[in-house]
């Protein structure tokens, strides 16, 4: 493997390189092991996340070595770079008609796709349904038993290149039109309630006791979120803001689906 990182380093310090045939052979070979889920772009790490950096940049340059070409599905065509995934029923993977998933993305077994997207270098654990038209960007990171619903879109990270990829932990739920991007991170079993946008730059403000805390770029675990927003004075005037607001936690001593519903009950949230 210490072989392979070097020869990625060698090749994004070089593009030149990408010309050579041994290059492109080790190239391609990190876009299998992602697609089998032997290697991942971003991994649990303790408490943090580890990102894999070299990763990220194969799947770049992955890109320019590829050629356009048609793919046909039944009566449908594409022309691009990158092919799909196949064989969902060896992988213990439901995949409902339109959903489609790239060559370099992994889908654990158990995983459900309605008519969906998931982007090469994405990992989507099992248990995890992603709903219909919601999508995975590249690289995105998906935990276990974690639901996508309608229309949500999770952020990918190849386009700018950007150091972490957009990480939603085991057992969150994810409401309706949801946008998470620029590599938040969304903590294990939080709520997120339909229409919330989070970047980087958005403050999301715990409301729950005497006085706010304000957030950025991660969402803490158990946490029941909705939309929200501030005033904040510009040259021009006062004007609000969107954030999120944490009303509300999520009981770790209950079981995560009972807890999932009395969060949506006992906080009235829009799924």
């Amino acid at each position: 493997m210490q072989e392979i990182i070097q020869t990625i380093e060698k090749a994004w310090e070089n593009r030149e390189l990408l010309k050579e045939s041994s290059i492109q052979s080790r190239i391609r070979e990190v876009i299998e092991l992602l697609d089998k889920g032997k290697l991942r772009v971003a991994e649990p790490d303790g408490d943090s996340w580890k990102v894999n950096d070299w990763v990220k940049k194969a799947v770049v340059m992955y890109f320019p070595i590829q050629k356009m070409e048609t793919i046909e599905v039944g009566p449908f065509e594409f022309y691009d770079k990158i092919p799909l995934k196949k064989d969902y029923q060896s992988q213990g993977v439901r995949v409902v008609p339109h959903a489609i998933a790239r060559h370099g993305s992994f889908l654990e077994s158990g995983v459900i796709m309605m008519p969906s997207y998931v982007n090469i270098g994405a990992w989507v654990g099992s248990g995890t349904m992603v709903d219909t038209w919601a999508t995975v960007g590249s690289c995105g990171q998906i935990g276990r038993n974690v639901h996508l619903s309608g229309g949500v879109g999770i952020g990918g990270v190849l386009e700018p290149l950007q150091a972490t990829p957009t990480i939603i932990e085991d057992n969150c739920f994810i409401g309706s039109r949801c946008i998470i991007v620029e590599g938040v991170r969304v903590r294990k079993e939080a709520v997120i309630g339909a229409g919330v946008t989070i970047t980087q730059s958005t403050h999301i403000i715990d409301v729950t006791g005497p006085e706010p805390i304000t957030h950025k770029g991660e969402v803490p675990e158990r946490s029941v979120v909705i939309p929200g927003s501030y005033t904040k004075s510009f040259p021009a005037g006062q004007y609000n803001v969107n954030c999120a607001l944490i009303i509300g936690k999520r009981k770790p001593s209950t079981d995560k689906k009972v807890s999932l519903n009395d969060a949506l009950r006992e906080h009235n949230v829009a799924v």
